[in-house]
């Protein structure tokens, strides 16, 4: 005696939701009254490992603009990111990316 033949089902898949574009984060670094530039240069260097030449360049939009986005990424690293800045003595802020 050979097995029963069961037959055979077919499933429609799931909908594919439709995919929401993942927003990233980013650290934006205010200007101050109280640091010196230099100083300012001297941070992008070393917690963003930035070279001179960048880290100049950022320092000098956040002078000139008021602000400058210094890094960006993930919501975590980005919180890291501006806490460490607090830590520097610098005004920073944690802001979604725009879609």
């Amino acid at each position: 005696m050979s097995a029963p033949v069961l037959p055979q089902t077919w499933e429609q898949p799931a909908p594919v939701e439709e995919m929401r574009p993942v927003r990233g984060w980013r650290t934006v670094v205010w200007d101050d009254p109280v640091n010196l530039m230099s100083y300012v240069t001297y941070v992008f260097q070393t917690h963003f490992g930035y070279d001179r030449e960048k880290a100049t360049s950022l320092m000098m939009q956040v002078h000139r603009d008021g602000r400058a986005v210094v890094s960006t990424g993930g919501r975590e690293r980005m919180e890291a990111d501006v806490e460490a800045m607090h830590t520097y003595g610098l005004w920073a802020t944690l802001e979604e990316q725009p879609a």
